[in-house]
This record gives C-alpha cells, structure tokens and sequence, in this order.
C-alpha cells in the first residue's frame, strides 16, 4: 500500500536523509540495483519537481541510467538497518545482487519501470529529463582535490578520479511505502 505525499511536505526530511545516505534504485530488465548516494538536490527546474543525482562515470547505476533513463530515490523513516547503506555503497551492482545480498522486498512503482524498496519506505519515482557531465574546469581547486584525486582508481568507492553525471529526474509520483 503507497500513502501519497505532496514532496515539498518532506523536504526537510529528505534532505537531512540525503546527507547520512539514501538509495538511488535503477532497474534494466530484470537487473533492479540500489546504490547509496550523498550527494542530491531537490528543487524546481522548468516548472516541474525535480530530484538530481550525480553518479561518478564508471558506476554500475550509470551504465544503467545510460540504458533505462528512470529511478526511484528511496529514504528511510525512523530506525532501518544501516548495514543497507554500507553495501550498497559500497559493492557494485557489475559483480553483486544487492537486493538479493540484503534481502530487500522490492514494492511495484506506479509510474516507472524501477520499483522501491519497502525497508527505505519514502519514495520519489523519477524520469530523467536532462543530463550533464561535469566540467573539470568548472570546478574549484579545492573541491577537485577532496573530490577527485587523480591518483585514486575510478572503481574505489569512495572519493576518486571519475567526475560525475548530473542527472536531473522529473518526480512523477511520490508516496510512502505503508
């Protein structure tokens, strides 16, 4: 059963979530694969709701992204198993079933292809409505050393030398996972 919200509602909620850690959820075909992300923005561009991701070029979520441009942010509520976030965060959907590794229950979307995850129960179902590389030339000296060192390889999971993809996603429907 989904309650649904009006986003704006939960703000506040959303955003101190995406600070310790939320789920970004792509599906192609029957591959579903949550990933933690820390980094997102929640706004109004074009008129429309919009959450944006940034993945980093050589994620597994991108190579979905790139196939199946749609997916869920999921947020948890109240207490939630915080290994979820370590995983996911931290194994690649390439060579891990997360969902499978965590025993997640996957909830059918209403109107995407990706489904939520029941253990994050705040859902954002999103369609991506425009994209952006970063620019490395764009960005200042002092976040490009904390972010990006150039002597990290692009498949460490965390701070490393692959810049990220903006990926801004049209909330098309929002509700809690009951």
């Amino acid at each position: 059963m989904k309650k649904e919200i009006a986003v704006f509602d939960y703000a506040n909620e959303i955003m101190k979530a995406v600070e310790t850690g939320v789920l970004v959820t792509t599906k192609v075909e029957d591959k579903v694969n949550p990933m933690t992300i820390s980094w997102g923005t929640l706004g109004i561009e074009w008129g429309k709701l919009i959450f944006t991701i940034f993945v980093r070029e050589n994620r597994f979520t991108k190579h979905q992204l790139e196939k199946n441009p749609e997916f869920t942010v999921n947020i948890p509520i109240g207490e939630f198993n915080r290994k979820i976030l370590g995983v996911c965060g931290t194994k690649s959907g390439r060579t891990t079933d997360k969902i499978s590794e965590l025993n997640l229950s996957l909830e059918e979307p209403k109107s995407i292809s990706v489904p939520g995850i029941k253990e994050f129960p705040l859902t954002l179902e999103c369609k991506v409505i425009y994209k952006q590389k970063q620019d490395k030339n764009e960005i200042t000296e002092e976040n490009l050393k904390a972010c990006y060192p150039q002597d990290v390889d692009g498949s460490f999971h965390g701070a490393n030398r692959d810049f990220h993809t903006a990926y801004y996603g049209e909330i098309v429907s929002a509700y809690i996972i009951e």
